[in-house]
């Protein structure tokens, strides 16, 4: 359970980085400005995005090994692109969360660069949390 928290802190604390760095990603709270809906939001999107990864994403991994092979591993960034487009779209259902303003610039960077300051965040937060054996 712990290290569902932490890689959820982890991916919402990279998701506001990214939305820092790169120009097409944002996040919008409900209600605006308040404090709390803004963290809330951060770990709701955060969430929708790691079941969304989790469930799609390695489906999608799955069927496309074999091109995933042929194109050392490149279209990794066009199906993390897809995937944070598809949570954007989510989100946006919901009323509040993520928005991704294309899928060239914003998506493929934007997906490129939560991959790796969750990498990065994740190895700085992982001694946290003790394993169990």
């Amino acid at each position: 359970m712990a290290r569902l928290l932490l890689r959820l802190v982890i991916n919402a604390i990279a998701l506001w980085l990214t939305t820092l760095i790169v120009p097409g990603v944002k996040v919008t709270a409900f209600p605006p400005g308040d404090t709390l809906a803004v963290v809330l939001t951060y770990l709701l999107v955060a969430l929708i995005f790691g079941v969304v990864n989790g469930i799609i994403g390695n489906f999608i991994r799955i069927v496309a090994f074999p091109i995933y092979i042929l194109t050392l591993g490149l279209i990794a960034l066009v199906v993390n692109a897809l995937l944070l487009l598809l949570v954007s779209w989510i989100s946006g259902l919901l009323g509040f969360g993520l928005h991704v303003d294309g899928f060239l610039w914003a998506g493929v960077i934007g997906a490129l660069v939560l991959a790796l300051l969750s990498w990065l965040i994740g190895i700085v937060l992982r001694p946290f949390v003790k394993r169990r054996r």
